[in-house]
């Protein structure tokens, strides 16, 4: 009887020996999957293409606009799509929807969204209440171009030029004066803010120093003193709630282009070259992973690729897409704890119509 139950007892451990092995391998790629979230792509409803994307923010999982503008038969008309947490839709009870024109920056100020908006040649600033209104804010006067805008609470800035060149317009919640920026600054091409008093913006300038930072203090636009690389420019200023500040941009040696990423702590500024080549970095965000993402040119043409630039450089790719020639993803944004991209893709016998791509979340 005790020979018995020690064949048995041997047989239970075998059979337990033989069995957890492949338990733990069935368990590890549900756990890998789940701490390397991969990107899955996301429906989104077809506009008259070609299109072109302009911008992309989201205020948390369940709320993302994008914009850009579509080619209709008689020009170019605006287009806005609105991320529910589910789905993409098509947003088209803003002033102007089915007017000549095309939309820009998208922020997010208070309980309301404002997003820059080019209305057959005369800006505006579209404001969607919380209770899902849309109006419209004018500008003080009509520029011949609009390079940039800004907003936060308290504060927008719309950057541009009319005949008599550079204007800076700046409205501070009841109504609009034109700023005035150091000397020798030619044009601001971009711009952003962190708070009413803390706004930065790059520029042109005729010094002979080329490209320049700008810092908005509260009071008044002063060079910054950022030591930016030599022969290089800026594509993206990204000023954060903590402080910290990222500078995106190109510098250029022997003809060949480089991506520099300079990062300002709120006392000092470090400049890094991360293995990125020409990147352009406008679509730079912080992701939330704290590390900073953006979308770089892929090398494989039926599926996007994003770089993710922390303690070291790593690459991703989108979905396959079948029968695509090019997959470009234009704009990030952080949606809670995933990302959210937003672009355009490029179907074999077709022209570049929109796509969306969402990590984690």
């Amino acid at each position: 009887m005790n020979g018995l139950r020690a064949v048995l007892v041997c047989l239970v451990l075998a059979c337990a020996a033989m069995v957890s092995p492949a338990a733990a391998v069935t368990a590890t790629p549900a756990a890998a999957a789940d701490a390397n979230p991969s990107w899955s792509a996301l429906p989104v409803p077809a506009a008259a293409p070609p299109v072109t994307v302009k911008d992309l923010a989201a205020r948390g999982p369940g709320e993302a606009w994008a914009t850009g503008y579509e080619h209709a038969a008689d020009g170019l008309r605006p287009m806005l799509y609105r991320w529910d947490g589910t789905a993409w839709s098509r947003d088209t009870a803003f002033p102007g929807a089915g007017e000549p024109g095309w939309l820009g920056k998208v922020q997010f100020v208070g309980d309301e969204v404002w997003v820059f908006h080019n209305r057959g040649g005369v800006g505006e600033i579209l404001r969607r209440s919380a209770t899902g209104g849309w109006s419209a804010l004018p500008l003080p006067q009509t520029l011949s171009v609009y390079q940039d805008f800004t907003a936060v609470p308290g504060a927008a800035w719309v950057v541009g030029e009319d005949d008599t060149g550079l204007k800076v317009l700046h409205y501070d919640g009841s109504g609009w004066t034109t700023q005035p920026t150091p000397d020798g600054v030619l044009y601001v091409m971009g711009i952003n803010a962190r708070t009413a008093t803390d706004a930065w913006a790059w520029a042109d300038t005729s010094t002979g120093a080329g490209t320049t930072v700008l810092r908005w203090d509260g009071t008044a636009w002063r060079e910054a003193k950022v030591a930016l690389p030599p022969n290089s420019n800026v594509h993206t200023i990204l000023p954060e709630p903590s402080g910290r500040v990222t500078i995106g941009g190109s510098q250029y040696t022997d003809g060949v282009s480089r991506t520099y990423l300079m990062t300002f702590n709120g006392h000092a500024w470090r400049t890094s070259y991360p293995p990125l080549g020409d990147t352009y970095t406008e679509a730079m965000v912080r992701g939330p992973d704290g590390a900073l993402w953006l979308p770089v040119r892929s090398d494989r043409a039926f599926q996007s690729k994003y770089a993710r630039v922390g303690s070291r450089t790593t690459f991703s790719y989108g979905p396959e897409r079948r029968d695509a020639i090019d997959v470009k993803p234009r704009a990030l944004a952080k949606a809670g704890s995933a990302l959210l991209s937003f672009g355009t893709v490029e179907i074999y016998g077709s022209k570049p119509n929109l796509m969306s791509e969402r990590l984690g979340g």
